[in-house]
């Protein structure tokens, strides 16, 4: 089978959760959390959103915890 898409990227070794350098639109966060979970950047962007608006703000606290806990790659 003839595969015309290119495979995302898997690294070798242990998984590690760091912000991505690559696919950022502020600080890296969505796009690092999607590689780890292996989804979409945008459909990570989007979750972040909703829980943004059902919890009332509280995930944008936990983004900015991302971001300052998290090592970029």
């Amino acid at each position: 089978m003839n595969n015309e898409y290119p495979q995302p990227y898997a690294p070798t070794g242990p998984r590690r959760l760091t912000r991505s350098r690559i696919d950022r639109k502020l600080g890296g966060v969505c796009g690092g959390a999607a590689v780890y979970a292996g989804i979409d950047p945008t459909a990570m962007r989007l979750l972040m959103v909703a829980a943004t608006v059902f919890t009332g703000g509280a995930a944008i606290l936990l983004y900015i915890a991302g971001w300052i806990l998290m090592p970029e790659e």
